[in-house]
C-alpha cells in the first residue's frame, strides 16, 4: 500500500499520568509541540498552553520526515518512525526544559510510518503502522534509558493512520485504515505486555484523525473517510470515549474546519489539533492550532498558528 494512501496521523496519547499507587503525578504540561511533516520537514514547533498564541520554532528533528508517531515523557518529547524518501525506524528525543534539537536515541523494529503514539509514565508506544505492509505490532521503548523498541503485543487487526490516546493504565488506538477507513477503538494495558482488545467504535469511520487525552476520556478529532472521499470526506467531528468503561464514542463538538493528517496535543484542561490538510483552505495545507475544552462538550476555537503550514501527519507532544 502506497504512502499517499495511508498518509496517516501521528498522535500523542495526551498527558502522562501515573497508575494508582504510583509516584506523585508530574507537573502539568505547559506547552504543546508539533514536529516534522512531509515533504522533508524537521521543524519542532512549540506553543503555550497558558495563553492562546502562535508557535515558535525551537529545534529540529535528526531526520526530516512526516507520518510520524509522537510520545511524551515528563521530561522529553519523542518522535518514532515516519516517511520521507523511505520508511524510517528512528526514535528521536528532544528536551522540554530547554529549546534544542532532537537526538537519535534508538530504533523501531523496522522502518515504520503512520503508527499511532501512546505513552505511559515509563514507556513510549508505537502501535500499528506500515512498512509498505500494514502492521498489527505494538512496540514499546523505555523513557529511563535511550534504547531500541521491543515487540510487546498485537492490535486486534493490522491498521495504520489511527489516532493514539493514553489513560493512566492503558493505551488506545482509534480509527485508521485497514484497506478501508475504520471506526474501531482498541485498548491495551501498560502494566503487562499483552495484546489489544476491541472496546468500542467511533461515531464515524475515518483515518488520519488526531488523538487527545484528558484524565478521564480519549478524543479523536478530524480525519478522512476514504469511502466518502473528496472535500466531504474531511470531517470536523470531535469524538469522546470513556477511559473508565469500554464503550462507543459520542460526538461532542466540531473543529473550526474539516481537517485530516494533523497532530494532536493535550494539556490538563484542553485538547489541541495543529496543522493538517483541509480542502476549505487554499492552499490546502494548514498552520491552524485548534483548541477545545475537556470540562464541557463544545466546539473548538482557532487559537494560533504554527510557524509553517504542514501536513502528512506531524507528531504531537506535550511537556
Amino acid at each position: 500500500m502506497g504512502f499517499s494512501i495511508t498518509g496517516g496521523v501521528s498522535i500523542t496519547g495526551g498527558v502522562s499520568l501515573l497508575p494508582p499507587g504510583g509516584s506523585p503525578t508530574p507537573a502539568p504540561s505547559s506547552s504543546g509541540y508539533t514536529s516534522g511533516a512531509y515533504p522533508a520537514n524537521a521543524t519542532i514547533d512549540k506553543f503555550p498552553f497558558a495563553s492562546d498564541g502562535n508557535a515558535t520554532d525551537v529545534g529540529d528533528l535528526t531526520v526530516a520526515r512526516g507520518s510520524l508517531s509522537g510520545q511524551s515523557s515528563s521530561a522529553s518529547g519523542y518522535t518514532s518512525g515516519g516517511y520521507d524518501t523511505g520508511a524510517s525506524n528512528v526514535i528521536d528525543k528532544f528536551p522540554f526544559a530547554s529549546d534544542a534539537n532532537a537526538t537519535d536515541v534508538g530504533n523501531l523494529l523496522a522502518g515504520n510510518y503512520n503508527s499511532s503514539g501512546q505513552n505511559s509514565t515509563d514507556n513510549g508506544y508505537a502501535s500499528g503502522g506500515s512498512t509498505g505492509t500494514l502492521l498489527n505490532t505494538i512496540q514499546k521503548f523505555p523513557f529511563s534509558s535511550d534504547a531500541n523498541s521491543s515487540d510487546v503485543g498485537d492490535l486486534t487487526l493490522s491498521v495504520s493512520s489511527g489516532a493514539g490516546q493514553s489513560s493512566s493504565t492503558h493505551g488506545y488506538q482509534s480509527g485508521g485504515y485497514d484497506n478501508e477507513s475504520i471506526n474501531n477503538i482498541q485498548k491495551f494495558t501498560f502494566s503487562s505486555d499483552s495484546n489489544a482488545t476491541d472496546v468500542g467504535d467511533l461515531t464515524v469511520v475515518r483515518y488520519t484523525p488526531s488523538g487527545q487525552s484528558s484524565s478521564a476520556s480519549g478524543y479523536s478529532s478530524g480525519g478522512f473517510d476514504s469511502a466518502t472521499g473528496g472535500a466531504a470526506g474531511h470531517t470536523n467531528i470531535i469524538d469522546k470515549f470513556s477511559f473508565s468503561s469500554d464503550g462507543n464514542a459520542t460526538d461532542v463538538g466540531d473543529l473550526t474546519l474539516g481537517v485530516s493528517r494533523s497532530a494532536g496535543q493535550s494539556s490538563s484542561d484542553n485538547g489541541y489539533l495543529s496543522g493538517g490538510e483541509s480542502p476549505s483552505l487554499s492552499p490546502t495545507t494548514s498552520d491552524i492550532i485548534n483548541k477545545f475544552p475537556f470540562s464541557s462538550d463544545s466546539n473548538a476555537t482557532d487559537v494560533g498558528d504554527l510557524t509553517l503550514a504542514r501536513t502528512y501527519s506531524p507528531a504531537g507532544q506535550q511537556g
